[in-house]
């Protein structure tokens, strides 16, 4: 990273990017919110240059929201929280933009998700989005659980209990499972079943199966048996990562994401009795890590990773 002139004066912007969005804020030097702005999906492992595209479109418009001209964004200083940048190869190809911005300051999206969560404190975190993941960070040991993706891992997430869903519809369609709410309802949503529900979401992209994720919800809601056994499942698993997570004792435990507050009825009320609501979002997160990493005598408990 090279030194940049940063003051008192010097405007961050904050970015979350994850699979189905990428939340964009700037901030004053007093943390005040001047504007905000929302783009595509940035998870670079499912394409680098869509998410870089994504970063700049979601910083262009909240430095416009804010009243300022793009130009603008050369003096701006970037904190940028990314899903996937835990991977050599993601965090080479992200290292190496050559971005619109004075300064960019790296780092994964899990970090900057706990750091506004605590306010640069320590704690922890579990994010139930499009992808699922837990991260805590005490005394300067950080630990993250999950993280391996939708084809490999996301359990309790928005992507895999649509996943789950479309297995269960499928298999019901042979009639080699139980009858399920669910087939009417994917199928109402997509016109289509059985083999041309298969052609169209074969290579669907995991935000297209979290877009689904609400309709198990419903279903469970309506009593069905195969939607619940799906969400008491993925309840399970993030039961687990909570309880791993404690055991670092971290003094916050906070479910963020938008998957995660349909979830809570399904989790354990032990684990949903010691959590907390964040503290601030992960965009402002990523402004605390930028912050420590350029500004000297930084007033925050920030870890780099």
């Amino acid at each position: 990273m090279s030194l940049v002139s940063v003051n008192e004066q010097t405007l961050f912007l904050g970015v979350d990017g994850g699979g189905s969005k990428c939340r964009v804020s700037l901030f004053a030097a007093d943390d005040t919110l001047l504007g905000t702005g929302l783009s595509g999906p940035a998870n670079p492992v499912y394409g680098v240059e869509r998410a870089l595209a994504a970063i700049t479109e979601g910083a262009r418009l909240a430095v416009s929201d804010a009243g300022l001209g793009i130009e603008q964004l050369k003096n701006i200083v970037a904190g940028v929280g990314l899903a996937g940048v835990h991977l050599p190869n993601i965090l080479e190809a992200v290292n190496n933009w050559q971005h619109p911005f004075k300064e960019m300051v790296l780092t994964t999206d899990l970090h900057t998700a706990c750091l506004g969560a605590t306010r640069g404190g320590d704690g922890a975190v579990i994010v139930i989005g499009t992808g699922s993941c837990g991260y805590s960070i005490v005394d300067g040991h950080s630990q993250t659980l999950g993280a391996h993706g939708f084809l490999m891992g996301d359990k309790g997430s928005g992507a895999w209990i649509g996943l789950q869903a479309v297995k269960a519809v499928l298999i019901a369609g042979d009639e080699l499972g139980p009858k399920t709410v669910l087939q009417d309802l994917i199928a109402e949503k997509f016109q289509c079943e059985n083999l041309l529900l298969v052609e169209k979401l074969t290579a669907a992209p995991s935000r297209d199966f979290a877009d689904m994720a609400g309709l198990v919800f419903r279903a469970a809601d309506r009593g069905d048996a195969v939607a619940r056994a799906i969400l008491a499942d993925g309840a399970g698993y993030i039961n687990l990562v909570a309880k791993k997570l404690l055991d670092n004792k971290p003094p916050r435990l906070s479910l963020i994401g938008g998957v995660a507050n349909l979830l809570v009825p399904w989790l354990d009320p032990a684990i949903v009795a010691q959590t907390t609501a964040p503290l601030a979002q992960p965009e402002q997160g990523a402004v605390f890590y930028a912050r420590s990493q350029l500004l000297p005598g930084f007033a925050g408990t920030v870890h780099a990773q």
